[in-house]
């Protein structure tokens, strides 16, 4: 029962921080708006609450929203669940089909993985003390390939999955128009692997967002390189954003 009532104050924390801000949510819009167009389909990888998913829908988007974590996907189905334009897939995105543990943060389900060395790294963090992982479920995983096989290919990308950025880009053989993933200085590591990831995939050219600002660090975009040394440069306090890549 305490366990249910941890998951329920989390899921109400996520929807208000991440629904309650009317200029956060326009502000995600203007950003977004520079890579999809009305009609085309998204992927939401890790899509949580669905936050990102609502703005894809503004934008006119079709979306995919994937979701392992259970009391998420519940959520998900609540709020889009009767969208035709909206998919939702229960799944993790790996590098390969199969199963893998998902290790759940009750308190702040933003943060659950299934990457074991994300929670390790988060242990010893700074920042980080209060977070808690305390159970693991085995959920299924799927590819960004096999997803563009059902679904169709996207115009854009969207992956944030807690440290198991690069396996999830693992499972993407071919580049689609433009794509992000979350990074994290606890795991700077797995995000430069991301870049390199990418520009193995064929994206040259990248940008970037710190934390939730919405707002690209670069005036213009710049290569791969670039940013790689963008992001080693970043001090602990920055914490976490987004980059994003595309075609030329």
């Amino acid at each position: 029962m305490f366990e249910g009532f941890r998951t329920a104050r989390g899921i109400i924390r996520s929807l208000r921080i991440y629904y309650g801000d009317r200029s956060r949510a326009a502000a995600m819009d203007r950003l977004y708006g520079d890579f999809i167009r009305r009609g085309d389909l998204v992927f939401d990888i890790g899509a949580h609450v669905g936050d990102r998913v609502a703005s894809f829908r503004r934008l006119g988007a079709r979306v995919v929203a994937v979701e392992p974590q259970p009391a998420m996907v519940r959520v998900l189905r609540l709020f889009y669940g009767r969208h035709a334009d909206v998919a939702i897939e229960a799944v993790a995105v790996g590098r390969g089909v199969g199963t893998t543990s998902m290790m759940i943060n009750a308190d702040n389900p933003t943060v659950s993985t299934a990457s074991h060395e994300f929670v390790s790294a988060a242990r010893d963090a700074s920042g980080w003390e209060t977070q808690r992982w305390i159970k693991s479920a085995p959920v299924p995983v799927t590819t960004l390939d096999a997803l563009i096989g059902k679904h169709g290919a996207p115009a854009f990308i969207k992956i944030d999955v807690e440290g198991f950025e690069e396996e999830a880009l693992r499972g993407l053989t071919r580049a689609v128009k433009a794509l992000s993933f979350e990074f994290t200085i606890i795991q700077r590591d797995v995000a430069l692997a991301c870049i390199e990831r990418c520009i193995a995939l064929g994206y040259t050219r990248f940008n970037a967002a710190l934390g939730e600002s919405q707002t690209f660090v670069n005036a213009d975009w710049v290569g791969g390189e670039e940013i790689a040394r963008w992001l080693t440069g970043l001090p602990h306090a920055a914490n976490s954003g987004d980059i994003y890549a595309a075609v030329a």
